[in-house]
């Protein structure tokens, strides 16, 4: 009976027993608040589905797949050669990930690990970073260009949005990394090395420098907006910032240090919790380097 109610527990969230490892935990357990990644992994993205987290290999651009019930995985998909960053799934259970110098978007069946369309952004000089989707498109952003990548949902040829305004490119920088929808439309970045926030308009690609009231973004990283609240993670600050957004800018409301951050990156959030992956940027990555996941209350 609890093997067939898990069954279809998995068909209504949209989530595939085999992608994982089984689920044998009790379920009267509490979730794990932290589990293991593979040694060696060096996670940056993740993205969360029904019960399954997803995480992408800055090593080679594999996908793991783990259940958040018990911490528990397997890889999905083996890589490219070329990272996995950035990534969101969308409502028919593809995995869009963006994938750093390699310069390209790939995008995945989250039930098998198939892989099913790649798009290529760039050749030189690129590093695509994060991915955010709308009712119509996956965005993308490039850390070393004044550009996003639009890919159609449907899986139609890209476009490159030249971006204009406010926004300065510092040549050899980590520039536009986290991205996410606007309140009343177009899109919300930050750029990491200016701790600078900017709206763009999909349109035009106008870019508008966000007033943070005097705060700023330093080492900005993934981005995550619930409504009004904008959370954003500052990577080698060990930091999670809550800003509440509204017409006139955005105010910092809450921040959020844990003795168990160790450089993270991005955050996907489930229930009551965000889950952020530890990249260790200031660990030298070896096969034998140890990685991990931590779940957080919201600040």
């Amino acid at each position: 009976m609890y093997r067939r109610f898990g069954v279809l527990l998995a068909a209504v969230l949209g989530v595939t027993l085999t992608a994982v490892a089984p689920a044998t935990a009790d379920a009267s357990k509490p979730f794990p608040t932290e589990f293991s990644l593979p040694n060696g992994w060096q996670p940056e993205g993740i993205a969360i589905s029904g019960v399954t987290a997803y995480f992408g290999s800055r090593a080679d651009g594999s996908i793991y797949a783990a259940d958040l019930r018990t911490g528990k995985g397997k890889v999905l998909a083996k890589g490219p050669g070329t990272p996995s960053l950035g990534m969101k799934v969308d409502d028919k259970r593809r995995l869009w990930v963006a994938g750093g110098v390699g310069g390209d978007a790939r995008v995945y069946d989250t039930r098998t690990g198939a892989l099913l369309a790649k798009f290529q952004f760039a050749t030189t000089d690129t590093f695509v970073n994060d991915v955010v989707l709308t009712d119509r498109s996956a965005w993308f952003t490039d850390s070393r260009k004044a550009v996003l990548y639009e890919v159609p949902l449907n899986l139609k040829p890209h476009r490159t949005l030249q971006l204009t305004g406010d926004l300065v490119i510092t040549p050899g920088a980590v520039n536009l990394n986290g991205i996410v929808t606007g309140l009343h439309g177009g899109l919300i970045v930050v750029q990491s090395n200016t701790g600078k926030l900017f709206h763009v308009d999909t349109r035009t690609g106008k870019s508008i420098n966000i007033n943070l009231s005097g705060q700023t973004l330093t080492n900005g990283d993934g981005l995550l907006r619930e409504g009004r609240q904008l959370y954003v993670v500052q990577n080698r600050l060990n930091k999670l910032a809550r800003y509440t957004l509204s017409r006139d800018g955005a105010t910092l409301a809450a921040e959020l240090e844990d003795k168990r951050f160790d450089v993270p990156t991005t955050v996907a959030a489930f229930g009551k919790r965000l889950y952020l992956p530890n990249a260790r940027f200031t660990t030298p990555p070896t096969p034998e380097t140890t990685y991990n996941v931590v779940a957080v209350e919201r600040p």
